[in-house]
């Protein structure tokens, strides 16, 4: 069987051939033109740097003549070497054309340099007229090298002329060349094209009008497609769902009546459930009678029960809200105080709270009833067991790519397979919890809100106490409301 996904593979691959073949054939031609060009570039380097050559030897040898140092002797030695090495670069410039001249171009190189030795010679035996016309020799021979360079330049302009005209033309062809292939490899894909999407829409519309048959109750038509693809598979399975259909539907009646029996225990378990629901107190009854409360206490001049009061409907207030919902950090740490006056009005001087927050950082968000959980199974664990108590602190620290929350207690600490339990999102059993939250459920509810499996770590030893901290990225949250 050649499945669809193997043909367009093929389709890609034969084209993919085709292009790079003349990929490959236009790179080899470019390559080969740009290596003539090279050539060509390097002959008028080669005159040129003779004639730079010439030019810093007499400019060399005049400054040697104005200060006969021995730093300006070496510079007019070097410039000598240099112009020796140019000579040799020039040797290979010859042919039938500019024969005769090269040969006086490298006649003229070598007077250039027995003329600057004859001057330092005169120089040096102090003959300064004689060192005078030799600087005028040498100035004339340079000039003549320069003109020479020049006609040398043109004649290679004029023999290399066919060669240019010969590129260009060669260039207008091999783009006549590519604009043909293209065109004739766009009309071949565009063919093969045609041809494959035919061979795939065509059974696909003989399913479309099986499938439109079947909606209609006809399940005696046979559904076929002569392909060796997968919408062949697709057909034959498309026919035995077909077939199937008719023994599906006397299950089916046999069902109905099994579905009305499971209605009517379905009902019975909703009135259970009403009458289940009756037997409870309405959470929002019972705030709105705490603020009651409250008020009536601060009327009678019970501040200290007022405010209790007050934080425990802000308490039940907050833990009304949905648990997948998001919150501010400002939210969180501010239930996080009023839970914390409630545990303090109960272990009074046993309970100590250390609070260090940057303000800066309450705007990020966070999932609801995060802290409050952490806390209180600190208190439980670590201040509810020691009779002098112990202390809590909270610290939101600003960092340079996240933001760190630690809640860290001074209790008896937290075992290592109870550490790994909860960090694994293991269930473990705990009690006292008033939202009802688990420790594990906030490790978990953290690593979803944030996608983040190292928001939160804990780090305890035993009769050390025990840190929580929470890295929250600044760069928001994925899964959050």
């Amino acid at each position: 069987m050649i499945g669809i996904q193997k043909k367009i593979l093929m389709l890609t691959t034969v084209v993919l051939v085709i292009m790079s073949v003349i990929w490959i054939g236009l790179t080899l031609y470019n390559h080969q033109t740009q290596k003539q060009y090279n050539k060509i570039l390097q002959r008028y380097l080669s005159i040129n740097e003779v004639t730079g050559a010439s030019q810093h030897v007499i400019t060399d040898l005049n400054n040697y003549m104005l200060m006969p140092s021995t730093k300006n002797l070496d510079r007019l030695n070097q410039s000598k070497d240099e112009i020796q090495t140019a000579k040799m670069g020039v040797y290979a410039l010859r042919n039938v054309e500019n024969n005769f001249t090269l040969t006086n171009y490298l006649n003229l190189i070598d007077s250039l340099i027995e003329t600057s030795n004859r001057l330092l010679l005169f120089y040096s035996e102090k003959d300064t007229e004689a060192s005078v016309k030799e600087f005028g020799e040498a100035m004339r021979i340079s000039s003549y090298i320069s003109e020479t360079s020049l006609t040398l330049i043109d004649t290679d302009l004029k023999s290399y002329e066919r060669f240019y005209r010969g590129i260009i033309e060669q260039s207008g062809e091999v783009m006549k060349l590519g604009i043909w292939l293209l065109l004739l490899i766009t009309f071949l894909l565009l063919l093969v094209t045609y041809r494959m999407s035919l061979s795939i829409t065509k059974p696909v519309f003989k399913l479309t009008q099986a499938a439109n048959e079947l909606s209609k109750g006809r399940f005696d038509l046979q559904i076929k497609v002569e392909t060796n693809d997968e919408i062949a598979f697709l057909a034959r399975t498309f026919d035995r769902m077909r077939i199937n259909i008719n023994n599906l539907i006397s299950e089916i009646k046999q069902k109905a009546q099994l579905e009305r029996e499971l209605q009517q225990n379905k009902i019975l378990l909703q009135e259970s459930q009403f009458r289940s629901l009756q037997s409870q107190i309405n959470p929002h009854f019972l705030f709105n009678t705490l603020n009651t409360l409250s008020k009536k206490a601060y009327l009678e001049g019970s501040e200290e029960t007022s405010d209790l009061l007050v934080n425990v409907a802000g308490l039940l207030r907050y833990n009304l809200k949905r648990i997948d919902r998001s919150v501010t950090l400002f939210e969180e740490v501010e239930v996080l105080r009023q839970y914390m006056d409630i545990q303090k009005a109960r272990f009074t001087d046993r309970l100590q709270l250390y609070m260090e927050i940057d303000e800066s950082c309450l705007n990020v968000k966070i999932p609801a009833l995060t802290l409050q959980p952490i806390i209180e199974n600190a208190v439980i664990h670590a201040i509810e067991p020691k009779s002098d108590g112990g202390v809590i602190w909270i610290r939101v620290i600003d960092g340079k790519d996240q933001i760190t929350i630690e809640i860290e207690d001074d209790g008896m600490g937290m075992a290592e397979d109870t550490i790994k339990q909860i960090l694994e999102e293991n269930l473990i059993q705990t009690e006292g919890h008033s939202t009802g939250i688990g420790f594990s459920n906030v490790v978990k509810r953290l690593r979803f809100f944030y996608d983040y499996a190292d928001v939160i770590d804990i780090v305890s030893k035993k009769g050390q106490g025990t840190k929580v901290i929470i890295n929250i990225p600044k760069e928001g949250v994925k899964n959050g409301c």
